[in-house]
């Protein structure tokens, strides 16, 4: 494509960008009566105008880029590179149909995975679960190739109350009226009628920290953003990215006013009037449930407005800045800090960001007491792999690993290691089974919990294959803005392909290369892609090494 933006765009794509960014002010699509700082204010529909050409057409094509640049405002040069940053944006063809398939560390162990010449390989799609998973992608419409969605396992393990999980599979996840016979807003009402100094005294109360992986205590960030000065933002991300992971997917296609509620429960605790989902491109169904949520359930939102963006395949995204520059219309590439996110993020305000389960812990909290959560608090793991029912399983913090993958079927062969964390988290033995899940536990084991991923892998496994797809994801999704990320993604690669072909790997090599990575790095990509490679290495899962 020369990016003259020349091209014509046809009436089909013209309409599916004006349903975005509105009417044209003119007949023929120009924008000059349009003021250049109006314009700017318009620049955040730039992912969602480019969703539109996908979804409407099948592709961005020049002549529809060249129409969005030209409605925003948007330099072609910039219009272009946010389109091309974005893996799931067809840029440059139009497809009537295309389907991911996913090769990651799940799906591609799995009997029946296989890519067919029409097929394009794909990283996680978030739908471990249900592996080998595939996401067809047709103009106008979005659809899973398996539909359906599984109950999480502890429905049927005693001991293991759902707190958070327990209205998946009892109610209608269409139906508002089905949720509020089920209790549902009666937490916010609750919280309106305590106000918001109470609810942020209950969250820091109940010592909830945040289960993204960061595990910053959410009470704190709360009241951090409602002492800065307004307007003030909300962002819950749902774009759980990370190899393994699909826990906050279950909440949303199966309890998706609950994730509206503890939202719109948030954004009135910390004083924000607009509040935005950031879900995953490669959730269609949560995606769809959860617009038909906010629609429905706009009477009990009072004054909060909440929108709903896609992300379209960057696995960066999950990181909170990059997320910002997402929304706003930019390359999503993660800023420097500081300044920290509650004094400036979201457009520049003081902004809280929880991700989807954190939200819902906090509805529990208001609902039952800070008391009552500290006293029986849970956490949501991902389970998938060689266990007997892959799934989402809401145990007790501080229940062992052995507890919860019993809870998920109990482990299928003879048990090799476990990949704890996902692809940014550790390869640990065996004996890791009685370890407690908890972030003190988990950090005197020097393994993290990240975001909830365990993944058992039995003798079968392959695990140089393993390890080389791992090394090749970080190399794949680091954005490139730092060097020490762009840089020593691939060169850990290269230590794994040496490895693989009989070199001994250069342990102390790939500590100083985990070393400078950890230190030099904008965000936490950077900061953990060395974690799974090292201790793979340090257990003999890639044979020898040379220290």
């Amino acid at each position: 494509m020369e990016h003259t933006m020349t091209a014509t765009p046809s009436d089909l794509e013209r309409g599916a960008v004006d349903r975005v960014c509105g009417p044209s002010p003119k007949p023929d699509g120009r924008t000059s009566r349009l003021g250049f700082h109006q314009a700017q204010q318009l620049r955040h529909l730039l992912l969602p105008a480019l969703w539109a050409l996908q979804d409407g057409v099948g592709g961005v094509s020049e002549g529809g880029l060249a129409y969005v640049s030209d409605r925003l405002l948007v330099p072609p040069a910039e219009a272009y590179g946010v389109a091309t940053f974005y893996s799931l944006l067809l840029v440059d063809e139009v497809k009537e149909r295309t389907t991911y398939v996913c090769d990651d560390i799940v799906c591609r162990r799995t009997e029946g995975f296989s890519l067919g010449d029409d097929e394009t390989a794909s990283p996680c799609l978030g739908q471990c679960d249900r592996a080998p998973a595939r996401l067809q992608m047709t103009a106008g419409e979005v659809a899973l190739s398996i539909t359906g969605l599984q109950l999480p396992m502890n429905a049927l393990a005693e001991g293991f109350p759902r707190q958070i999980t327990g209205l998946i599979g009892v109610i209608d996840p269409e139906s508002l009226e089905s949720y509020e016979d089920a209790g549902g807003f009666a937490a916010l009402a609750t919280a309106r009628g305590w106000g918001a100094d109470w609810v942020i005294q209950q969250v820091e109360q109940s010592g909830l920290t945040g289960r993204g992986g960061a595990a910053f205590p959410t009470g704190l960030k709360w009241k951090l953003v409602s002492e800065e000065a307004g307007p003030r933002h909300l962002v819950c991300n749902a774009d759980e990215s990370e190899p393994g992971t699909f826990k906050d997917r279950y909440l949303m296609e199966g309890d998706p006013f609950s994730v509206i509620e503890s939202v719109a429960l948030a954004a009135f605790a910390t004083g924000s009037a607009h509040a935005f989902i950031y879900v995953r491109g490669e959730y269609p169904l949560a995606t769809a449930r959860l617009q038909h949520a906010i629609e429905q359930s706009a009477h009990h939102l009072d004054g909060v407005t909440i929108e709903l963006r896609r992300g379209a395949g960057a696995y960066i995204c999950g990181e909170e800045t990059a997320l910002f520059n997402s929304i706003e219309g930019f390359r999503g590439e993660p800023r420097q800090k500081p300044p920290y996110p509650t004094v400036s993020g979201l457009f520049g305000r003081p902004t809280a960001v929880n991700n989807v389960e954190t939200l819902a812990h906090v509805l529990r909290i208001v609902r039952d007491g800070a008391d009552a959560y500290v006293a029986s608090p849970t956490r949501l793991f991902s389970l998938s792999g060689d266990v007997g029912t892959p799934g989402v399983v809401e145990a007790p913090v501080g229940a062992s690993v052995e507890d919860v993958i019993a809870a998920a079927g109990g482990v299928v062969g003879e048990l090799s290691a476990i990949l704890i964390g996902g692809a940014a988290g550790s390869f640990a033995a065996p004996d890791v089974l009685s370890l407690s899940l908890s972030n003190d536990a988990a950090r005197e084991r020097d393994v993290s919990l990240g975001s909830g991923v365990i993944i058992p892998l039995n003798t079968t496994t392959d695990f140089p294959d393993l390890v080389s797809r791992i090394a090749a994801f970080f190399r794949d999704e680091s954005c490139g803005q730092c060097v020490p990320c762009r840089v020593g993604t691939i060169r850990q690669e290269e230590l794994v392909h040496r490895a693989r072909s009989g070199s001994v790997m250069e342990l102390d090599l790939l500590t100083e290369l985990q070393q400078v990575m950890a230190d030099a790095s904008i965000c936490g990509l950077g900061h953990t892609a060395t974690n799974a490679v090292r201790s793979a290495l340090v257990l003999g899962l890639l044979g020898g090494a040379d220290a």
